[in-house]
This record gives C-alpha cells, sequence and structure tokens, in this order.
C-alpha cells in the first residue's frame, strides 16, 4: 500500500476536518437514467468501488461526496458498506437532494425532502449527515417550494440530521441545458447570487479547474464569494473527468454503454480529444508526462487558490484513488500556477474556435 498523502488536513466551515482531496462517489452509483437522460457510469465495478473507498480511506481520505439520485440510491449504499467497518466520527458524510422526484409533486415538496432524507441516512448506515445540499436551482413556478426547502433544512438541522447545509454553484439544471435555446436562458450567475442570500448556505458546490477563467476585473472569485459569507467550497471535476489527466488517446477515444453521461459529451470524441491532447503538451513538458503528473499539477492548482475549499476527485477503482491522493507532492510556484493558467486558457480557446463546449454549456452533469 502506498504512503498516505502528504497535504494537510483543512478545516471548513461547521468545523469539518476534511483532507483536502475528498472523494466523489457519482461514478460509483453506476449506469443511470433521470429525467429522461443517461446521467450515470457505465464504468463502475462494485468490488472495485468497495477497494477504493477502503483505500482512500488507508491513505488518509476521510470526506466522501455522493447523491440520493447517484445510481437512484446505489452510490450511497456502496458507501454505507464501507462506513459500517469504519469509526463513524472518522468520516466526513454529504449527500444530495433535488433531482429525483419520484412519486412526489416536486423533488423539493418538504415531505418528499424527509422521505429522501431518511433514505439516504439508512443507506449510508449513519444517524446523520455532516453536509447536505440542495442539489440544483430548480424551485418550482415562481419559486414556489424555495422558502418551504430551506425551512426544511433548517428543520432537518435543528433535529440533528445534518450539521450544514450546501448548495450548487451557478448551475443549469439538467433538461434546461437540452431543451432551453441558449439564448433563452436566464443568467445562472445573477440566479446563483440570488439564491445564496436566500439559502445562506455553509457549503458551495462548485465545477471548477484549470480551464475555468478569471472573474472579470474588480470582481472576486467563487473563493472568495464563499469566504465573505463563511462559507466553505467542495471543488468538483478538478480533472475534468480524467481529461486534464491526459489519460484518453484520441486514436483510441473511450467507449460507454447505456446510461453513461458521457454518452452526450463533445469533449469525449476524438476531435475534442485531439485538441485536448494537443494542448496539454506544454504542462507535460514543464511538469513531466505521466497522468499522475498532470493530476499533481491540476489538483494543486485547484487547492491553492484558497484554504477554504476541498476538491472531489471522483474514482471507478483503487488504483486511481491511490494515484490521486499520493502523486501530490509538492506545492505549485506562483509562476507555475500562471503557467497552468496561460496554457489551459489557450486550450479553452482551441476548443471554443472549434465549436466545441467544454466544462460548460455541454456540461450535463446533474
Amino acid at each position: 500500500m502506498s504512503e498516505k498523502s502528504s497535504l494537510s488536513y483543512r478545516t471548513l466551515t461547521g468545523g469539518l476536518r476534511v483532507h483536502p482531496v475528498g472523494i466523489g462517489c457519482w461514478a460509483i452509483g453506476g449506469p443511470d437514467s433521470n429525467l429522461g437522460l443517461p446521467m450515470g457510469w457505465s464504468t463502475a465495478d462494485d468490488a472495485a468501488s468497495l477497494r477504493g473507498l477502503e483505500t482512500a480511506y488507508s491513505l488518509g481520505a476521510n470526506l466522501f461526496d455522493t447523491a440520493d439520485v447517484y445510481g437512484h440510491g446505489h452510490s450511497e449504499r456502496l458507501i454505507g458498506q464501507f462506513v459500517a467497518t469504519v469509526p463513524r466520527a472518522s468520516v466526513v458524510l454529504s449527500s444530495k437532494v433535488g433531482y429525483f422526484t419520484g412519486t412526489a409533486t416536486h423533488a423539493y415538496e418538504p415531505t418528499h425532502m424527509r422521505h429522501q432524507l431518511e433514505t439516504t441516512l439508512e443507506n449510508l448506515r449513519t444517524d446523520h449527515l455532516d453536509v447536505y445540499f440542495l442539489h440544483n436551482a430548480e424551485f418550482g413556478a415562481d419559486d414556489r417550494y424555495l422558502d418551504r426547502a430551506v425551512e426544511q433544512m433548517r428543520t432537518f438541522q435543528r433535529e440533528g440530521l445534518i450539521t450544514t447545509i450546501g448548495m450548487r454553484g451557478p448551475h443549469r439544471f439538467a433538461t434546461e441545458r437540452v431543451n432551453v435555446p441558449k439564448e433563452q436562458r436566464k443568467d445562472k450567475h445573477a440566479r446563483f447570487r440570488y439564491l445564496a442570500d436566500v439559502i445562506r448556505p455553509d457549503y458551495l458546490a462548485v465545477r471548477y479547474n484549470a480551464l475555468t477563467p478569471p472573474p472579470p476585473d474588480g470582481q472576486g472569485d467563487i473563493f472568495s464569494f464563499a469566504a465573505e459569507r463563511g462559507a466553505s467550497v467542495l471543488i468538483n471535476k478538478p480533472l475534468a473527468q480524467g481529461l486534464l489527466t491526459g489519460k484518453y488517446d484520441p486514436a483510441r477515444p473511450p467507449t460507454f454503454d447505456e446510461g453513461d453521461h458521457r454518452l452526450r459529451k463533445a469533449w469525449f470524441t476524438p476531435k475534442a480529444l485531439q485538441i485536448i491532447d494537443d494542448g496539454l503538451n506544454p504542462l507535460r513538458e514543464r511538469f513531466g508526462s505521466s497522468t499522475a503528473d498532470l493530476t499533481r499539477v491540476f489538483l494543486h492548482y485547484c487547492l491553492q487558490h484558497a484554504e477554504n475549499a476541498a476538491v472531489l476527485v471522483g474514482f471507478t477503482g483503487p488504483d486511481q484513488v491511490a494515484q490521486n491522493l499520493t502523486c501530490v507532492g509538492e506545492p505549485l510556484t506562483a509562476e507555475d500556477i500562471d503557467f497552468v493558467r496561460a496554457a489551459a486558457g489557450r486550450l479553452q480557446q482551441q476548443l471554443d474556435a472549434a465549436g466545441e463546449v467544454f466544462l460548460d454549456e455541454k456540461d450535463q452533469a446533474q
């Protein structure tokens, strides 16, 4: 077994002490569909998933993030098998509600939210969650469920069922990105700011990596936005679902089976993979050519932006987990970070020029 990660633990909102590399557990939910869209991962294997969870814990990771809709409970149940073998106080558990309606009128109907939380707790074999997220910003016509959903979350807190409350960063509902023409979509950033004032979250779940453009001049980034509100950030897709690690060969593009969300994403096509592979070459020349070398660079790029954050890195097997937790090595210098930002900016421009929208409007991950 590899040695434990060298990264120091961080204390985030609510006093949660976490390893800065958290374990994203969407992929281990397996293939699935929701809202008429494929939204799972066809490459998962339960035995490998459990070994991955155990490997993560043995290497020092303690933050495990999932959602009720990841495999419609399958991800939660796998984590629950693992949680039953370790002291509950030694792990930080996060889940989400809002993307599975079942037979309810709306996913944020308060009675349905309670049912989902109770099921999540049973699946995870625990009596409380450390973070519970509102998984999307769709609260019905005229936000009819917004106030009730927020009050239900506060009630869960008072009852000791959850410790802290989270919400998604600027985010479009999955079907909106498919069915609503781009010119008719509302400003997701303004929507996010409005909801943050209403919900007053302890945690923000934000898609962020080296391809994320810097904020406009005079505006703070998502980390300062969170810090000003006493919130912490859980960063998802820091490696762009593996695309930034260089593990995909454009000459042999990956294939995915039914129920895999990557079937509908342009970035896994040979054209996009070639652009990405070429765009990573300057980084390979500076930092090293292996998957581990690039993983180190892009994880540090995220983590060195702020102390009020942890990254969530997905996996489907123990080898991935071990690499993610042990490759971090030395942090980046200020010059390194500038180099990464410049190289990633050129890569994003090349993707845009080719008509491929990368990690933005084509990203229909739930």
